[in-house]
């Protein structure tokens, strides 16, 4: 089962990676998506897989006859954020894999239908707005929303699609395909050090933090950066600054996580004041109380902050995700399946099994990751505790659908 990880990881790992940055750039619908889709296929055909991609753009292979229902399912994504790590999303796809190999090297006769998954644009690197697969299939995210959506270049999502090859009109929630399933697990690298501090290989997730992602404009006056006097300025860059600093402030106070990762500035000239700087925030929180007290606290700052400055300031919440609580039989049943004694943990980010929760019994399981790094090229897990993670979830996969 090793020698089969190890291949497959192998072979995956050259796709999509930047050897300026040494961090993955697989956006949706693009040329490296397209090479981890092919990639996906090959997989599961040489595993006498059925293989489909379902009108939403999320891949499938299946063991068994998906009509027959109750089918217990696994897998992640293979898309990644700007220049980021290896494991995230890639782990849980490899890994479902290897452990049907494993599964089947211990000649276990399957009494339930079982799939692997690829969801389709994770991250939201390209469009903005993550999980837009599980969304669309949940109808969480409806079509008239996805064909508003476009990425930096002006290109809109089902442009996208159709140049992929993928018929953008079928999109839509998808109740008959959710109906066939009785479980989704989804195993995943932990994004963080606690596994690593409790000296474990494997975690089982407790419940996804609530989350969601706000547009901020700062509107000002573009000018002539050399000519200009500051008293005579409106830059928008100086709100956008010091609300950045707000954010962390109120982030820290109330114990959550608040993070301006992504800018949009124009004209974006070097000796340009600014017209329009535009931030995008991305915040978590224990609970919904403690988040909604932090984006309030951080829109009543730059609000405080635009008008001292004379900046126009429009904030347009993007995406939401309230708490995720996985199943509790579910999460329960697996904790006993390996033992009784697997840490339980939450955690701050959001995965397509959340989005699946609502609709479907879903559980996650964590592998170490020691550096705690993730969403980055330095993102780790050492094979051998991949190994681990790929024993557990065949473990789980023969307690769910082989007994």
């Amino acid at each position: 089962m090793s020698q089969s990880f190890h291949a497959m990881w192998t072979s995956l790992r050259p796709i999509g990676r930047s050897d300026a940055s040494g961090g993955y750039r697989r956006y949706a619908w693009t040329g490296a998506d397209a090479d981890c889709r092919l990639w996906f296929r090959m997989q599961a055909e040489a595993r006498r897989l059925d293989v489909e991609t379902d009108r939403n753009g999320n891949q499938w292979a299946w063991l068994g006859d998906p009509a027959a229902g109750d089918a217990v399912v696994t897998g992640s994504h293979l898309d990644s954020v700007p220049d980021g790590g290896a494991f995230d999303g890639p782990l849980g796809v490899v890994s479902a894999f290897a452990a049907l190999d494993e599964l089947r090297a211990r000649g276990v006769r399957f009494k339930r239908p079982l799939a692997i998954v690829n969801f389709g644009d994770e991250e939201g690197a390209r469009f903005g707005l993550a999980c837009v697969g599980s969304r669309l299939t949940s109808g969480q995210l409806t079509k008239e929303k996805a064909f508003e959506l476009r990425d930096a270049d002006g290109i809109s999502l089902p442009q996208a699609m159709e140049a992929a090859g993928h018929d953008p009109d079928a999109i839509g929630a998808d109740p008959e395909r959710l109906a066939r399933i009785g479980a989704f697990v989804e195993l995943h690298v932990e994004q963080g050090r606690a596994l690593d501090l409790s000296g474990d290989s494997v975690g089982i997730a407790s419940a996804i933090w609530p989350h969601g992602r706000w547009r901020f404009d700062f509107h000002g006056e573009a000018n002539h950066a050399g000519t200009t006097r500051l008293v005579d300025r409106r830059d928008p860059m100086l709100t956008y600054a010091e609300t950045v600093l707000a954010a962390r402030t109120e982030a820290a106070l109330a114990g959550a996580v608040a993070t301006f990762g992504k800018i949009s500035v124009e004209p974006n000239g070097v000796n340009a004041i600014p017209s329009l700087v535009r931030g995008w925030l991305d915040s978590r929180a224990a609970d919904q109380a403690t988040l909604d007290t932090v984006v309030t606290a951080i829109e009543k700052a730059a609000r405080e902050h635009a008008e001292k400055d004379g900046i126009d300031l429009a904030v347009v919440r993007e995406s939401f995700t309230p708490v995720v609580e996985f199943e509790h039989a579910l999460r329960d049943e697996i904790n006993r399946i390996l033992g009784g004694s697997v840490p339980v943990l939450g955690t701050g980010a959001g995965h397509d099994a959340g989005i699946l929760s609502a609709a479907v019994p879903t559980a996650m399981l964590f592998v170490r990751n020691p550096t705690g790094v993730s969403h980055s090229p330095r993102e780790f897990a050492p094979e051998d505790d991949c190994v681990a993670g790929v024993l557990a979830l065949a473990d789980v996969l023969e307690g769910l659908a082989c007994r």
